[in-house]
């Protein structure tokens, strides 16, 4: 009984700290430079620079999901890199 909850507890910690490596490597859509932008699955360097001429003019991006209205990404493209960026206040603003 005890070696389950130790192996319990052991794999949900694995879970909750691996989560939170992968979180660290996740690209800020409100500071990421051209190059950062361009290492996202399916972002070439048009699409990089539209987001951040959207990024501004409109100013930053409050959730992920308002990416989507850059031109040239839809709900299909955010798909491909939406588990590898993340947003987080802008320190212009």
């Amino acid at each position: 009984m005890l070696k389950k909850l130790w192996l319990t507890l052991f794999v949900g910690l694995f879970f909750l700290s691996a989560n939170s490596i992968f979180a660290a490597d996740a690209i800020n859509i409100n500071t990421a430079t051209q190059a950062q932008l361009e290492t996202l699955n399916g972002v070439g360097p048009a699409t990089a620079t539209a987001i951040i001429e959207h990024r501004d003019q409109v100013g930053s991006f409050k959730t992920v999901d308002e990416i989507t209205n850059v031109k040239g990404i839809g709900d299909k493209k955010l798909a491909k890199f939406a588990d590898q960026i993340v947003v987080t206040e802008s320190k212009k603003e």
